[in-house]
């Protein structure tokens, strides 16, 4: 019923910065500077991924370059202490690292980065070996599709399953992503099905519905709500 969603190599970059394990702290950071990029993943081998380093893991350099951590920081923190006297990739890293398959759809990854709060993955085949990166920006491409794209697929893959015509007449509308049904249908416990589904469509910011009642008819009780979505009824 519904169109293939889109996966990670669909919008992945492949070619991506890396560093090895032996990489200097200056050497890494030259890196990130180069490549506008928030953090490198540390390969060995032909490409295997062993761990990411990131800007919060170069840090703590800085917070204790002038400084002696008090008693209550050496509990509290002994992660980044160590990092703080951390000279090479390997002593920087955190691994291991938080990676993602090429196939993983993008909600998946989106579900990874959100849990762990962080910017960027590394996308990795069966056995390790560095493919790409994927960033947040990178997942946030699927909200540039068209309002037309958006529009034809919510009719052919929902509206004409859900509300086939001519027992029920529901349009649909897309203006800036946000997806207003308009209509009638016989089955009113169908509405909010038919906003979570559309919600799900890729690229979909809101969901409105307004039903429509035909001439003369009395005036319909409420449309159902969903607890966190804009089902409405007029």
């Amino acid at each position: 019923m519904y169109s293939t969603p889109h996966i990670v190599s669909d919008v992945m970059s492949h070619t991506v910065a890396a560093v090895g394990r032996r990489a200097a702290f200056t050497e890494i950071v030259q890196l990130m500077q180069d490549w506008k990029v928030s953090a490198l993943p540390v390969l060995e081998g032909e490409g295997r991924v062993v761990g990411v380093v990131s800007e919060a893991d170069l840090l703590p350099k800085e917070e204790f370059r002038d400084r002696d951590p008090d008693r209550a920081e050496r509990l509290r923190r002994p992660d980044d202490l160590a990092k703080a006297g951390g000279r090479t990739a390997e002593d920087l890293m955190t691994s291991p690292a938080l990676t993602v398959r090429a196939n993983a759809t993008l909600a998946q990854a989106a579900r990874t980065m959100a849990h762990a709060r962080v910017k960027r993955l590394a996308v990795v085949d069966d056995v390790g070996m560095l493919q790409g990166i994927v960033s947040r920006a990178d997942l946030l491409k699927v909200f540039l599709r068209t309002d037309e794209e958006i529009a034809g697929e919510v009719r052919r893959e929902i509206l004409a399953h859900l509300f086939p015509a001519p027992v029920s007449a529901v349009r649909v509308e897309v203006h800036k992503g946000v997806v207003k049904l308009t209509g009638r249908s016989r089955d009113t416990s169908l509405l909010p099905v038919a906003a979570r589904l559309v919600r799900a469509v890729e690229g979909v910011v809101d969901v409105e519905f307004e039903r429509t009642r035909p001439e003369g008819a009395a005036e319909p009780a409420a449309a159902p709500r969903e607890g966190d979505g804009h089902l409405s009824s007029a």
